[in-house]
């Protein structure tokens, strides 16, 4: 049946009116498309309401001739000359043409509908020219021959549900081979469509069962020891620290097999609240990579909320290898929280030590005392512009990955069962998470290993 009723069209028809609304505006209100549209005013314009009855698609050679006469003598359209002879499709006009200039009138007689038999017929000795032959004529040897292909046809369609066609290849390799005790071969491989190198290669693959079951399970192993932190990458790389071979292509492949997929990053927590005091100027410029430790560090402050209670958290990271070389935590976003970090990670630097410490335009660090406490420790104050995230994106990247891999998934009691946590997080980042950027290493390891390469 059509989908739409002819009732439906007509009301399609009036709202379209003389041409009052264009042919979009009425798909629109009746959810259609409007070449839908165009087509049923067109019709209607033509045939008037016996152009919007169901239509007929089954057209003979005759007709289909004298469309594609009508079409090039009068210079019509293919959409006009459907509307003039009520066809349902007009892109059927296009097929008529290609097959008239191919084949002329016999090129443009119906095919017979239906998918054709994919099953092979059964083995005949007809000899004779209209193909009947009466079953008393035949031999006792061709009407066991019939029997058994018809046994074994009847075998087969029962394995594979009664669908062929529809059957991947391992399916009918399977069928095939469950039935070769009972039946020759070469007949099963005609029944299914299989090349004999299409049998056997589909034998062999079947029956060296998953190649990748091991590797399965290191990936299943890793990705929940970092608590689905990691993701293709990162698993692959892990699995490469181990002295094992593994492609990362094939890893991606698998974790998406077993649906495992690494956490979300969302958005981080912002103070910036205007020019309050001195605005330094960007000297990162964005270049993050540094070739040694204590050349350029960057900081900021992230909000946590449990249960309506705050945390604030302030780290400062070493650009070189991406460490937290110092950090602090408070109930509120005072002054203090920076000023103790700070005075933490000044312990870390050496009497040559020249670093960049990089921050937003965030109130605290445009305040006189943070500038003196810089000056003091030899720290060369630096800010992103306002308002541009990017330009501090290597702090961003930090919080993104807290968050995602460590305060979201989890759930928390308390303000201090959440400090605990971050704690222990900071902990695991800088010691066993590994990164990319450091060779498959964590931080710590990269600064420790005896021949330390710059960053990429």
């Amino acid at each position: 049946m059509s989908k739409y009723s002819s009732a439906f069209k007509q009301e399609v028809i009036e709202y379209y009116g003389c041409g009052e609304r264009s042919y979009r505006e009425v798909g629109l209100r009746f959810g259609l498309d409007y070449s839908m549209v165009r087509r049923w005013v067109a019709s209607h314009a033509e045939h008037g309401l016996a152009g919007l009855a169901r239509k007929h698609s089954h057209y003979d050679a005759q007709f289909r001739l004298s469309v594609l006469e009508r079409m090039w003598k009068d210079g019509l359209s293919r959409r006009q000359a459907a509307a003039l002879f009520d066809i349902r499709n007009a892109g059927s006009l296009s097929v008529w043409e290609r097959q008239y200039e191919r084949g002329g009138l016999e090129a443009l007689v119906p095919r017979r509908r239906g998918k054709p038999r994919s099953m092979p017929e059964p083995p005949t000795t007809d000899t004779s020219t209209d193909g009947a032959q009466d079953d008393a004529a035949k031999s006792r040897e061709e009407l066991l021959a019939e029997l058994a292909y018809l046994r074994m046809e009847n075998a087969y369609l029962k394995k594979l549900g009664g669908l062929n066609a529809g059957a991947s290849r391992a399916e009918r390799t399977q069928a095939v081979q469950a039935l070769r005790p009972q039946h020759p071969l070469d007949g099963l491989l005609a029944l299914s469509g299989l090349a004999r190198s299409t049998f056997y290669y589909r034998q062999k693959v079947l029956s060296s069962g998953d190649r990748h079951a091991a590797l399965k399970v290191t990936i299943r192993s890793i990705f929940d020891e970092h608590k689905g932190r990691y993701g293709y990458r990162r698993v692959t790389a892990a699995i490469r620290g181990r002295g094992e071979a593994v492609n990362h292509k094939t890893v991606q492949r698998l974790m998406v097999e077993m649906r495992l997929k690494s956490l979300v990053r969302p958005k981080k927590y912002r103070s910036y609240r205007g020019q309050a005091g001195h605005v330094a100027p960007d000297l990162i410029q964005r270049q993050f990579a540094a070739r040694r430790m204590n050349e350029k560090w960057a900081t900021d402050v992230t909000e946590f909320n449990v249960a309506g209670e705050k945390l604030f958290l302030s780290p400062v990271m070493d650009l070189h290898n991406g460490e937290i070389i110092a950090y602090e935590m408070a109930r509120r976003p005072i002054f203090k929280l920076v000023r103790d970090m700070l005075n933490k990670a000044l312990t870390k630097l050496d009497d040559d030590d020249r670093p960049i410490l990089h921050s937003d335009q965030g109130w605290q660090y445009q305040m006189p005392e943070w500038s003196r406490m810089l000056q003091q420790g030899n720290v060369a104050q630096s800010m992103s512009r306002k308002g541009n995230c990017l330009d501090n994106a290597a702090m961003e990247s930090f919080f993104a990955t807290l968050k995602s891999e460590f305060f979201h998934p989890n759930q928390f009691d308390s303000i201090d069962n959440l400090r605990d946590g971050i704690d222990e997080y900071i902990r695991y980042y800088n010691n066993d998470r590994i990164r990319m950027k450091l060779k498959g290493l964590s931080p710590v390891k990269y600064r420790t290993q005896p021949s330390n390469h710059p960053s990429l």
